[in-house]
């Protein structure tokens, strides 16, 4: 038996290119598929209804004059509202959601505690970037909600 040298053909240029192809192809179907099964992307059930009473929602939350900022130390996450004066406000409700703006694996709904001077709550954090989604219902009624993000170091 004679020593061939194989040669390289088309047939391999072939099966080289579409190999790569298929590998790029398939790494693109999985990240989009794992992009739109862990993203909710549904903000409002009906977006026409809602927007109908937008104006009316913002002015009214405009008019309170809240401010809004949030921050954490270990395992606790601090929420402190302010009015126009800069003085501590207590709502008559709070509901937040804690969690990562890409994903819901891991939210958190914290039940926030004021203490006089801010809402704080016991949570899971760990570094990166996360968002409070809050609604508050001031005293008077009207509805206050706000994404709030929160930089955690790690």
């Amino acid at each position: 038996m004679a020593n061939r040298e194989r040669e390289f053909t088309g047939k391999h240029a072939l099966m080289l290119f579409g190999g790569a192809f298929a590998v790029i192809i398939g790494v693109n179907i999985a990240l989009a598929v794992n992009a739109v099964k862990t993203f909710p992307g549904l903000e409002v059930k009906n977006s026409y209804v809602a927007s109908q009473q937008f104006d009316q929602r913002r002015s009214a939350q405009e008019a309170l004059g809240w401010s809004v900022y949030a921050s954490s130390a270990g395992d606790q996450v601090k929420l402190e509202i302010t009015d126009a004066d800069g003085n501590p406000v207590e709502v008559a409700k709070l509901n937040a959601t804690l969690g990562r703006a890409t994903h819901v694996q891991d939210d958190q709904q914290p039940q926030f505690v004021y203490d006089g001077q801010a809402y704080v709550a016991p949570a899971k954090l760990g570094a990166g970037n996360w968002n409070i989604r809050m609604v508050a219902r001031a005293k008077d009624g009207t509805e206050f909600t706000q994404r709030v993000i929160l930089h955690v170091k790690g």
